[in-house]
Protein backbone atom coordinates (compact mmCIF):
# COMPACT_ATOMS: atom_id res chain seq x y z
CA UNK A 1 0.00 0.00 0.00
CA UNK A 2 2.97 2.32 0.59
CA UNK A 3 4.52 1.85 -2.82
CA UNK A 4 4.97 4.63 -5.35
CA UNK A 5 2.97 7.69 -4.40
CA UNK A 6 2.62 11.05 -6.06
CA UNK A 7 4.49 13.95 -4.55
CA UNK A 8 1.18 15.43 -3.40
CA UNK A 9 -0.11 12.20 -1.82
CA UNK A 10 3.12 11.49 0.05
CA UNK A 11 3.29 15.06 1.28
CA UNK A 12 -0.31 14.88 2.51
CA UNK A 13 0.31 11.57 4.28
CA UNK A 14 3.29 12.96 6.21
CA UNK A 15 1.47 16.15 7.11
CA UNK A 16 -1.48 14.17 8.46
CA UNK A 17 0.73 11.87 10.51
CA UNK A 18 2.82 14.65 11.99
CA UNK A 19 -0.24 16.77 12.76
CA UNK A 20 -1.77 13.82 14.63
CA UNK A 21 1.40 13.19 16.62
CA UNK A 22 1.76 16.87 17.46
CA UNK A 23 -1.83 16.82 18.77
CA UNK A 24 -0.77 13.97 21.05
CA UNK A 25 2.10 16.12 22.42
CA UNK A 26 4.66 13.60 21.24
CA UNK A 27 6.67 16.20 19.30
CA UNK A 28 8.54 18.94 21.07
CA UNK A 29 10.34 21.77 19.35
CA UNK A 30 13.46 19.74 18.77
CA UNK A 31 11.56 17.01 16.95
CA UNK A 32 9.24 19.14 14.88
CA UNK A 33 10.16 19.43 11.21
CA UNK A 34 11.59 22.72 10.06
CA UNK A 35 9.75 24.99 7.72
CA UNK A 36 10.17 24.02 4.15
CA UNK A 37 11.16 20.47 5.02
CA UNK A 38 7.73 18.97 4.27
CA UNK A 39 8.38 17.98 0.67
CA UNK A 40 8.37 14.66 -1.09
CA UNK A 41 11.83 13.95 0.32
CA UNK A 42 13.10 13.89 3.87
CA UNK A 43 16.70 14.35 4.88
CA UNK A 44 18.30 11.83 7.20
CA UNK A 45 20.85 12.46 9.88
CA UNK A 46 24.36 11.69 8.66
CA UNK A 47 25.44 8.17 9.46
CA UNK A 48 22.03 7.04 10.73
CA UNK A 49 19.92 4.69 8.59
CA UNK A 50 21.18 6.11 5.29
CA UNK A 51 18.76 3.96 3.25
CA UNK A 52 15.66 4.73 5.30
CA UNK A 53 14.63 7.79 3.33
CA UNK A 54 14.28 7.82 -0.46
CA UNK A 55 16.47 10.13 -2.46
CA UNK A 56 14.10 10.26 -5.42
CA UNK A 57 11.44 12.98 -5.14
CA UNK A 58 7.85 11.70 -5.16
CA UNK A 59 8.67 8.32 -3.55
CA UNK A 60 7.91 7.32 0.01
CA UNK A 61 9.37 4.19 1.53
CA UNK A 62 7.16 2.15 3.84
CA UNK A 63 10.11 2.02 6.20
CA UNK A 64 10.08 5.80 6.60
CA UNK A 65 6.71 5.57 8.36
CA UNK A 66 7.79 2.91 10.89
CA UNK A 67 8.46 5.37 13.76
CA UNK A 68 5.12 7.04 13.11
CA UNK A 69 3.32 3.71 12.88
CA UNK A 70 4.81 2.51 16.14
CA UNK A 71 3.69 5.68 17.90
CA UNK A 72 0.27 5.50 16.28
CA UNK A 73 -0.15 1.89 17.48
CA UNK A 74 0.65 3.04 21.00
CA UNK A 75 -1.80 5.93 20.73
CA UNK A 76 -4.64 3.66 19.60
CA UNK A 77 -3.91 0.84 22.01
CA UNK A 78 -6.57 1.90 24.52
CA UNK A 79 -9.17 1.64 21.73
CA UNK A 80 -7.81 -1.65 20.35
CA UNK A 81 -7.94 -3.59 23.60
CA UNK A 82 -10.95 -5.34 25.16
CA UNK A 83 -11.37 -6.60 28.69
CA UNK A 84 -12.53 -10.22 29.02
CA UNK A 85 -13.72 -11.23 32.49
CA UNK A 86 -14.96 -14.44 34.07
CA UNK A 87 -12.37 -16.76 32.51
CA UNK A 88 -12.06 -20.35 33.63
CA UNK A 89 -8.96 -21.44 35.59
CA UNK A 90 -7.74 -23.43 32.57
CA UNK A 91 -7.66 -20.42 30.24
CA UNK A 92 -4.28 -19.31 28.90
CA UNK A 93 -2.99 -16.78 26.39
CA UNK A 94 -2.98 -19.27 23.53
CA UNK A 95 -6.51 -20.58 24.12
CA UNK A 96 -7.96 -17.08 24.52
CA UNK A 97 -6.24 -15.82 21.35
CA UNK A 98 -7.32 -18.86 19.33
CA UNK A 99 -10.91 -18.55 20.56
CA UNK A 100 -11.29 -14.86 19.75
CA UNK A 101 -9.58 -15.29 16.38
CA UNK A 102 -12.08 -18.04 15.56
CA UNK A 103 -15.23 -16.23 16.69
CA UNK A 104 -14.18 -12.91 15.12
CA UNK A 105 -13.77 -14.67 11.79
CA UNK A 106 -17.08 -16.52 12.25
CA UNK A 107 -19.13 -13.37 12.84
CA UNK A 108 -17.43 -11.42 10.04
CA UNK A 109 -15.72 -9.08 12.49
CA UNK A 110 -12.30 -9.10 10.80
CA UNK A 111 -12.14 -5.83 8.88
CA UNK A 112 -8.40 -5.21 8.71
CA UNK A 113 -7.79 -7.78 6.00
CA UNK A 114 -6.81 -11.45 6.03
CA UNK A 115 -5.17 -13.03 9.04
CA UNK A 116 -5.91 -13.11 12.76
CA UNK A 117 -7.57 -10.21 14.55
CA UNK A 118 -5.76 -10.77 17.87
CA UNK A 119 -2.21 -9.47 18.18
CA UNK A 120 -1.64 -9.92 21.92
CA UNK A 121 -3.24 -11.39 25.05
CA UNK A 122 -2.41 -10.66 28.68
CA UNK A 123 -4.05 -12.80 31.40
CA UNK A 124 -4.31 -12.07 35.09
CA UNK A 125 -4.60 -15.64 36.36
CA UNK A 126 -5.30 -14.58 39.93
CA UNK A 127 -8.38 -12.54 39.05
CA UNK A 128 -9.22 -14.56 35.93
CA UNK A 129 -9.49 -11.77 33.39
CA UNK A 130 -7.61 -10.91 30.23
CA UNK A 131 -6.82 -7.97 27.99
CA UNK A 132 -7.14 -8.96 24.35
CA UNK A 133 -5.46 -6.56 21.94
CA UNK A 134 -6.85 -6.40 18.42
CA UNK A 135 -4.96 -5.16 15.37
CA UNK A 136 -7.46 -2.37 14.63
CA UNK A 137 -9.89 -0.08 16.45
CA UNK A 138 -12.79 -1.28 14.32
CA UNK A 139 -12.12 -4.94 15.15
CA UNK A 140 -11.98 -4.12 18.86
CA UNK A 141 -15.38 -2.45 18.56
CA UNK A 142 -16.76 -5.48 16.75
CA UNK A 143 -15.48 -7.69 19.56
CA UNK A 144 -17.71 -5.78 22.00
CA UNK A 145 -20.68 -7.60 20.45
CA UNK A 146 -19.31 -10.86 21.93
CA UNK A 147 -20.32 -10.01 25.49
CA UNK A 148 -21.79 -13.12 27.10
CA UNK A 149 -20.27 -15.58 24.62
CA UNK A 150 -19.56 -19.05 25.98
CA UNK A 151 -15.86 -19.79 26.44
CA UNK A 152 -14.79 -23.12 27.95
CA UNK A 153 -18.32 -23.83 29.18
CA UNK A 154 -19.19 -20.49 30.76
CA UNK A 155 -20.18 -16.99 29.59
CA UNK A 156 -17.49 -14.31 29.68
CA UNK A 157 -17.83 -10.56 30.00
CA UNK A 158 -16.43 -8.45 27.15
CA UNK A 159 -15.96 -4.81 28.13
CA UNK A 160 -13.87 -1.73 27.36
CA UNK A 161 -10.74 -1.42 29.54
CA UNK A 162 -10.65 1.27 32.21
CA UNK A 163 -8.16 3.36 30.21
CA UNK A 164 -10.56 3.59 27.26
CA UNK A 165 -11.03 7.22 26.21
CA UNK A 166 -14.34 7.55 24.33
CA UNK A 167 -13.67 11.11 23.11
CA UNK A 168 -10.28 10.22 21.68
CA UNK A 169 -11.47 6.84 20.39
CA UNK A 170 -14.19 8.55 18.36
CA UNK A 171 -11.49 10.08 16.17
CA UNK A 172 -9.74 6.75 15.59
CA UNK A 173 -12.51 4.53 14.23
CA UNK A 174 -15.99 3.11 14.91
CA UNK A 175 -16.82 2.89 18.61
CA UNK A 176 -19.81 0.54 18.16
CA UNK A 177 -19.95 -2.98 16.67
CA UNK A 178 -21.00 -3.34 13.05
CA UNK A 179 -24.78 -3.98 13.12
CA UNK A 180 -24.42 -6.57 10.34
CA UNK A 181 -22.23 -8.99 12.33
CA UNK A 182 -23.39 -12.61 12.10
CA UNK A 183 -23.67 -13.19 15.85
CA UNK A 184 -25.97 -16.17 15.36
CA UNK A 185 -22.98 -18.07 13.99
CA UNK A 186 -21.53 -18.21 17.52
CA UNK A 187 -24.77 -18.77 19.42
CA UNK A 188 -25.54 -15.15 20.28
CA UNK A 189 -28.94 -13.65 19.59
CA UNK A 190 -28.68 -9.94 18.73
CA UNK A 191 -31.69 -7.75 19.32
CA UNK A 192 -33.82 -10.54 20.84
CA UNK A 193 -33.49 -9.81 24.26
CA UNK A 194 -33.56 -6.63 25.75
CA UNK A 195 -35.44 -8.81 28.32
CA UNK A 196 -32.39 -11.02 28.66
CA UNK A 197 -29.93 -8.29 29.56
CA UNK A 198 -28.80 -6.87 32.85
CA UNK A 199 -27.17 -8.12 36.06
CA UNK A 200 -30.02 -10.52 36.85
CA UNK A 201 -29.67 -12.56 33.67
CA UNK A 202 -29.04 -16.22 34.56
CA UNK A 203 -26.82 -18.68 32.71
CA UNK A 204 -27.98 -22.30 32.76
CA UNK A 205 -25.29 -24.71 31.52
CA UNK A 206 -24.82 -28.47 31.43
CA UNK A 207 -28.33 -29.11 30.09
CA UNK A 208 -28.73 -32.73 28.86
CA UNK A 209 -29.63 -32.86 25.19
CA UNK A 210 -32.60 -35.16 25.88
CA UNK A 211 -34.21 -32.51 28.13
CA UNK A 212 -36.84 -30.65 26.15
CA UNK A 213 -37.29 -26.89 26.19
CA UNK A 214 -40.61 -27.33 28.01
CA UNK A 215 -38.98 -29.41 30.77
CA UNK A 216 -36.22 -26.84 31.27
CA UNK A 217 -38.75 -24.03 31.60
CA UNK A 218 -40.81 -26.17 33.97
CA UNK A 219 -37.79 -26.65 36.22
CA UNK A 220 -36.87 -22.95 36.19
CA UNK A 221 -40.44 -21.79 36.78
CA UNK A 222 -40.57 -23.62 40.10
CA UNK A 223 -39.24 -20.34 41.49
CA UNK A 224 -41.58 -18.02 39.66
CA UNK A 225 -42.64 -16.94 36.17
CA UNK A 226 -39.93 -16.05 33.68
CA UNK A 227 -39.69 -12.69 31.96
CA UNK A 228 -37.50 -14.19 29.25
CA UNK A 229 -35.97 -17.52 28.30
CA UNK A 230 -33.61 -18.50 25.49
CA UNK A 231 -32.40 -22.05 24.90
CA UNK A 232 -29.37 -21.67 22.62
CA UNK A 233 -29.59 -23.97 19.59
CA UNK A 234 -27.31 -24.95 16.75
CA UNK A 235 -28.15 -22.82 13.73
CA UNK A 236 -27.69 -25.71 11.28
CA UNK A 237 -29.41 -28.59 13.11
CA UNK A 238 -31.75 -26.78 15.47
CA UNK A 239 -30.51 -28.99 18.33
CA UNK A 240 -29.85 -27.63 21.81
CA UNK A 241 -26.27 -26.59 22.50
CA UNK A 242 -26.68 -27.53 26.14
CA UNK A 243 -27.07 -24.09 27.68
CA UNK A 244 -29.68 -21.37 28.06
CA UNK A 245 -30.28 -17.91 29.50
CA UNK A 246 -33.26 -16.71 31.50
CA UNK A 247 -34.45 -13.87 33.70
CA UNK A 248 -37.24 -13.91 36.27
CA UNK A 249 -40.11 -11.47 36.48
CA UNK A 250 -39.40 -11.18 40.20
CA UNK A 251 -35.69 -10.37 40.33
CA UNK A 252 -35.60 -11.15 44.05
CA UNK A 253 -35.64 -14.90 43.33
CA UNK A 254 -32.55 -14.78 41.08
CA UNK A 255 -30.04 -15.81 43.75
CA UNK A 256 -32.45 -18.32 45.26
CA UNK A 257 -32.93 -20.13 41.96
CA UNK A 258 -29.19 -20.12 41.26
CA UNK A 259 -28.31 -21.52 44.68
CA UNK A 260 -30.99 -24.20 44.54
CA UNK A 261 -30.42 -25.41 40.98
CA UNK A 262 -26.66 -25.17 40.68
CA UNK A 263 -24.92 -28.56 40.89
CA UNK A 264 -27.96 -30.76 40.25
CA UNK A 265 -27.00 -33.92 38.35
CA UNK A 266 -29.16 -34.98 35.42
CA UNK A 267 -28.01 -38.16 33.75
CA UNK A 268 -24.32 -37.71 33.02
CA UNK A 269 -24.56 -33.90 33.18
CA UNK A 270 -24.33 -31.43 36.06
CA UNK A 271 -26.24 -28.15 35.90
CA UNK A 272 -24.33 -24.90 36.20
CA UNK A 273 -26.73 -22.13 37.20
CA UNK A 274 -25.44 -18.67 38.06
CA UNK A 275 -25.72 -15.04 37.15
CA UNK A 276 -24.44 -14.62 33.62
CA UNK A 277 -22.71 -11.27 34.12
CA UNK A 278 -21.29 -11.56 37.60
CA UNK A 279 -20.41 -14.06 40.30
CA UNK A 280 -23.14 -15.57 42.43
CA UNK A 281 -23.94 -13.33 45.39
CA UNK A 282 -24.90 -14.69 48.75
CA UNK A 283 -28.63 -14.57 49.58
CA UNK A 284 -29.68 -12.05 52.18
CA UNK A 285 -30.65 -13.35 55.65
CA UNK A 286 -34.36 -12.78 55.01
CA UNK A 287 -34.11 -15.09 51.97
CA UNK A 288 -32.75 -18.08 53.85
CA UNK A 289 -36.11 -19.68 54.69
CA UNK A 290 -37.31 -19.25 51.13
CA UNK A 291 -34.05 -20.74 49.89
CA UNK A 292 -34.51 -23.78 52.14
CA UNK A 293 -38.02 -24.33 50.80
CA UNK A 294 -36.73 -23.95 47.24
CA UNK A 295 -33.99 -26.50 47.83
CA UNK A 296 -36.54 -28.98 49.18
CA UNK A 297 -38.68 -28.46 46.09
CA UNK A 298 -35.70 -28.98 43.84
CA UNK A 299 -34.74 -32.15 45.73
CA UNK A 300 -38.16 -33.60 44.89
CA UNK A 301 -37.88 -32.48 41.29
CA UNK A 302 -34.37 -33.91 41.11
CA UNK A 303 -35.65 -37.25 42.39
CA UNK A 304 -38.33 -37.24 39.71
CA UNK A 305 -35.72 -36.61 37.02
CA UNK A 306 -33.47 -39.33 38.38
CA UNK A 307 -36.34 -41.83 38.48
CA UNK A 308 -37.20 -41.06 34.88
CA UNK A 309 -35.34 -43.46 32.56
CA UNK A 310 -32.52 -42.07 30.48
CA UNK A 311 -33.45 -41.97 26.81
CA UNK A 312 -32.12 -44.50 24.34
CA UNK A 313 -32.44 -44.58 20.57
CA UNK A 314 -35.01 -47.40 20.79
CA UNK A 315 -38.66 -46.94 21.75
CA UNK A 316 -40.75 -49.96 22.68
CA UNK A 317 -44.50 -49.64 22.15
CA UNK A 318 -46.61 -51.98 24.28
CA UNK A 319 -50.28 -52.87 23.76
CA UNK A 320 -50.16 -51.86 20.11
CA UNK A 321 -50.94 -55.12 18.29
CA UNK A 322 -52.43 -58.49 19.21
CA UNK A 323 -50.92 -61.85 18.43
CA UNK A 324 -53.73 -62.70 16.02
CA UNK A 325 -53.10 -59.57 13.92
CA UNK A 326 -49.53 -60.73 13.29
CA UNK A 327 -50.28 -64.14 11.86
CA UNK A 328 -51.51 -63.03 8.45
CA UNK A 329 -48.63 -61.94 6.19
CA UNK A 330 -50.51 -59.20 4.38
CA UNK A 331 -51.93 -57.77 7.58
CA UNK A 332 -48.47 -57.93 9.16
CA UNK A 333 -46.93 -55.94 6.28
CA UNK A 334 -49.67 -53.32 6.61
CA UNK A 335 -48.97 -52.98 10.33
CA UNK A 336 -45.22 -52.56 9.70
CA UNK A 337 -45.88 -49.88 7.11
CA UNK A 338 -48.32 -48.07 9.41
CA UNK A 339 -45.79 -48.09 12.25
CA UNK A 340 -43.04 -46.87 9.94
CA UNK A 341 -45.15 -43.95 8.67
CA UNK A 342 -46.16 -43.01 12.21
CA UNK A 343 -42.63 -43.30 13.59
CA UNK A 344 -41.11 -41.13 10.86
CA UNK A 345 -43.16 -38.18 12.09
CA UNK A 346 -40.83 -37.79 15.07
CA UNK A 347 -37.36 -38.19 13.59
CA UNK A 348 -35.07 -40.23 11.39
CA UNK A 349 -36.24 -43.82 11.74
CA UNK A 350 -33.57 -46.48 11.28
CA UNK A 351 -35.49 -49.70 11.86
CA UNK A 352 -38.93 -51.11 12.74
CA UNK A 353 -39.09 -54.50 14.45
CA UNK A 354 -42.39 -56.25 15.22
CA UNK A 355 -41.89 -59.75 16.66
CA UNK A 356 -44.29 -62.40 15.29
CA UNK A 357 -45.51 -65.75 16.60
CA UNK A 358 -43.59 -68.88 15.56
CA UNK A 359 -44.40 -70.74 12.31
CA UNK A 360 -46.68 -73.12 14.16
CA UNK A 361 -48.42 -70.38 16.09
CA UNK A 362 -46.25 -70.75 19.20
CA UNK A 363 -45.63 -67.59 21.19
CA UNK A 364 -42.29 -65.79 20.82
CA UNK A 365 -40.53 -63.21 23.01
CA UNK A 366 -41.76 -59.67 22.38
CA UNK A 367 -44.97 -60.59 20.56
CA UNK A 368 -47.42 -57.72 20.92
CA UNK A 369 -44.68 -55.09 21.03
CA UNK A 370 -43.37 -52.72 18.37
CA UNK A 371 -39.75 -51.52 18.44
CA UNK A 372 -38.78 -48.26 16.74
CA UNK A 373 -35.05 -47.55 16.39
CA UNK A 374 -34.07 -43.92 15.72
CA UNK A 375 -30.84 -42.31 14.54
CA UNK A 376 -30.62 -40.23 17.73
CA UNK A 377 -32.24 -39.81 21.13
CA UNK A 378 -33.92 -36.60 20.07
CA UNK A 379 -36.12 -38.54 17.67
CA UNK A 380 -36.79 -41.34 20.14
CA UNK A 381 -37.66 -38.87 22.90
CA UNK A 382 -40.18 -37.12 20.68
CA UNK A 383 -41.64 -40.47 19.64
CA UNK A 384 -42.02 -41.63 23.24
CA UNK A 385 -43.72 -38.39 24.21
CA UNK A 386 -45.93 -38.37 21.12
CA UNK A 387 -47.09 -41.99 21.24
CA UNK A 388 -47.41 -42.72 24.93
CA UNK A 389 -51.09 -42.72 25.90
CA UNK A 390 -52.39 -42.68 22.33
CA UNK A 391 -54.86 -45.29 21.18
CA UNK A 392 -54.32 -47.74 18.32
CA UNK A 393 -57.12 -50.13 17.50
CA UNK A 394 -58.88 -49.19 20.70
CA UNK A 395 -55.84 -49.98 22.87
CA UNK A 396 -53.95 -47.35 24.88
CA UNK A 397 -50.29 -47.47 23.95
CA UNK A 398 -47.51 -47.53 26.54
CA UNK A 399 -44.22 -46.14 25.13
CA UNK A 400 -40.95 -46.75 26.97
CA UNK A 401 -37.24 -46.50 26.17
CA UNK A 402 -35.65 -49.87 25.47
CA UNK A 403 -31.99 -50.82 26.13
CA UNK A 404 -29.98 -50.51 22.91
CA UNK A 405 -27.73 -53.44 23.82
CA UNK A 406 -30.66 -55.84 24.20
CA UNK A 407 -32.24 -54.59 20.99
CA UNK A 408 -29.00 -55.06 19.07
CA UNK A 409 -28.81 -58.70 20.28
CA UNK A 410 -32.38 -59.42 19.27
CA UNK A 411 -33.65 -59.73 22.84
CA UNK A 412 -37.23 -58.43 22.80
CA UNK A 413 -38.58 -59.88 26.03
CA UNK A 414 -37.52 -57.00 28.31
Amino acid sequence: MLGRLSHHAANGRELTTVAFLESMHWFDGSCSPSKGQMTGTTSASPGMFPNMFPSTPGQLSALSLMPYQAMTQQATRHARRVYVGGLSPTANEQSVAAFFNQVMAAIGGNTAGPGDAVVNVYINHEKMFAFVEMRSVEEASNAMALDGIIFEGAPVKVRRPTDYNPALAATLGPSQPNPNLNLAAVGLTPGSGGVLEGPDRIFVGGIPHFLTEEKIRELLEMFGPLRGFNLVKDRETGNSKGYAFCIYQDLAVTDIACAALNGIKMGDKTLTVRRANQGLTQPRPEQENLLLQAQQQVALQKLAFQMAPLPTKVVCLKQVVSEDELKNDEEFEDIVEDMRCEGEKYGKLVNVIIPRPGPNGESSPGVGKVFLEYADTEGSTKARQGMNGRKFGGREVVAIFYPESKFAQGEYDG
